[in-house]
């Protein structure tokens, strides 16, 4: 009788654990948002980040959250007949460089070494808090990526490169320095599953839009400026992403799910493995989004009206619209 009381509790206590574990416990969210290519012909690559820019916006986190990186800027490109425009679909219907763009680090900025200090924290005194990724441990950080890659490499600006060996290094200093509570990966390039597979910190999601050996292709064409505009795994993921509001309920099982291969015509891959919760339970907006904090009072907050009379208690007249004597004399309270 006393060994069943003992794997009754034991049964009971790892139910609630695993029903703890699903949710959240992050307090805040951040957006790191790469595009590691240059030149013309990269167009897709600069509209692939600023889509998923417009999309992490739109489902809850500032600007004061995101830091952008983008290495070229197509909507100042001299061979851009719509100055200022960038799109990602050939019925220009949503120009996703909009009016309000905050770029933090752009050109020659977007290099290996300011991505490993700006995830690591290792920036000198004088970068201002807009280029800095102000996380904690209570942070859940989505880090987007697309360029040209290989395998165990993705390329910045055609000069430099990163390996999965330097990527999963800053994440485990990210982790030691408590400087994350959850990381979802996410990266659009050739290969992309390389990138992923020498992470060893806990509490991070990967996924890809192909897998080693596996080329990723663009989607389509806009022939009024004779390059292809978005990614087949950025599109499909945006248009998932479309569907989704702040309230939504859909989970990063939903989301890998609608994926198809015969769409990306590559391989999408997930790695989940270092990942504490389900990804059955796991929200897209636990990442997309942001978490808002709320704090209720008991007490009651009474407004100023504006046109009250003098209070009479000592303190000076009340500088609305209420008449008052010029001589530093109390308001008279005649006519």
């Amino acid at each position: 009788m006393r060994l069943s009381c003992c794997a009754l509790f034991i049964v009971s206590l790892w139910t609630v654990c695993k029903a703890a574990s699903s949710k959240s416990t992050h307090t805040n969210n951040w957006a790191v948002l790469v595009c590691s290519s240059r030149y013309w012909f990269n167009y897709r690559h600069v509209a692939n980040t600023l889509s998923m820019y417009r999309s992490v916006k739109r489902l809850g986190i500032p600007d004061s959250n995101i830091i952008l990186m983008l290495s070229d800027d197509m909507a100042c490109n001299a061979r851009n007949p719509r100055p200022a425009t960038v799109f990602n679909n050939e019925n220009k219907a949503i120009n996703v460089y909009g009016d309000d763009v905050e770029v933090d680090y752009r050109g020659y900025e977007v290099t290996v070494e300011n991505l490993i200090r700006v995830l690591t924290g290792r920036l000198d005194s004088s970068v201002p808090r807009s280029k800095r990724l102000l996380t904690d441990d209570r942070s859940n950080i989505l880090i987007y990526m697309t360029g040209h890659g290989g395998n165990g490499f993705l390329k910045f600006q055609d000069s430099q490169e990163i390996s999965n060996a330097e990527l999963a290094a800053a994440f485990e200093q990210m982790w030691q320095k408590k400087r994350y509570n959850e990381i979802l990966f996410l990266i659009d390039s050739c290969q992309a599953a390389s990138m992923f597979k020498l992470f060893y910190s806990p509490n991070i999601i990967a996924s890809s839009s192909s897998r080693i050996g596996e080329e990723s292709l663009s989607h389509h064409p806009d022939t009024d400026i004779g390059v292809h505009i978005i990614d087949r795994w950025t599109y499909y993921a945006l248009e998932f992403l479309e569907g989704v509001s702040p309230a939504s309920q859909v989970t990063m099982e939903n989301f890998f799910a609608s994926f198809r291969k015969e769409d990306v015509r590559s391989t999408p891959t997930v790695r989940s493995d270092l990942f504490r919760r389900s990804l059955k339970t796991t929200l897209v907006t636990d990442f997309f989004g942001s978490v808002r904090s709320i704090e209720l009072m008991n007490t009651t907050v009474l407004r100023d009206q504006g046109n009250k009379p003098c209070d009479q208690g000592n303190k000076p007249c009340d500088q609305g619209n209420t008449p008052r004597d010029q001589g530093n004399k109390p308001c008279d309270q005649g006519n």
